[in-house]
C-alpha cells in the first residue's frame, strides 16, 4: 500500500470480521435483544445515509477520491463521520445481542481504529478542500464530539 494510513481501513475490516467469532452468550433477555436491535437498525441506518450520500465519493481509503466535493448537508450535518458512527453504533448492537465478552474487546479496538481514521482523513480534506473543510469542521463534530481541526 503506498499510503501506510491505509493499514486502518485493513485493521477495521479484519475488526468488523471478528465480530462474527462464535461462541455462547454470556446473557440472554428480551430488554438486550430489543436494545441490540434498535441500536443495529439506527447504525444501519445511519451508515446507510452516509453512503448513499456520498454516492460515487465513497472511498474505504483515508484520502478522498479524486475528484470528490466535500459533503456537508444531509446526515454529513449531524457528523462528518456518518458511517464510522453508524458502524460503531450497529456493532454496540451486535455486540450487546451476541453478549460475549471478547466482542466487547473487539468493539473497543474498532472504535480506536475508527477514531484514528478519522483524525487521519480530517486531514486529508483539509488538504484537498481548504477553508471550506476547516469552516464545515468547526461547525460539525468529527463524530458525536470534538468540533474543529484537532
Amino acid at each position: 500500500m503506498r499510503d501506510r494510513a491505509n493499514w486502518l481501513v485493513v485493521a477495521q475490516f479484519v475488526l468488523l470480521a471478528l465480530l462474527l467469532l462464535p461462541g455462547d452468550p454470556l446473557w440472554a433477555g428480551q430488554q438486550a435483544t430489543v436494545l441490540a436491535v434498535l441500536l443495529m437498525i439506527t447504525g444501519l441506518v445511519l451508515s446507510g445515509a452516509g453512503v448513499a450520500a456520498l454516492g460515487r465519493d465513497l472511498v474505504p481509503w483515508v484520502a478522498p477520491r479524486e475528484g470528490a466535493t466535500l459533503k456537508t448537508g444531509g446526515v454529513f450535518r449531524l457528523t462528518r463521520n456518518p458511517i464510522y458512527v453508524g458502524l460503531l453504533i450497529a456493532a454496540a448492537g451486535w455486540v450487546i445481542w451476541r453478549a460475549r465478552i471478547e466482542l466487547v474487546v473487539v468493539w473497543v479496538l474498532l472504535a480506536v481504529v475508527l477514531v484514528v481514521k478519522a483524525h487521519l482523513e480530517q486531514h486529508r480534506l483539509l488538504d484537498r478542500f481548504g477553508e471550506e473543510y476547516r469552516e464545515y469542521a468547526d461547525r460539525t463534530p468529527l463524530l458525536l464530539w470534538a468540533r474543529g481541526i484537532r
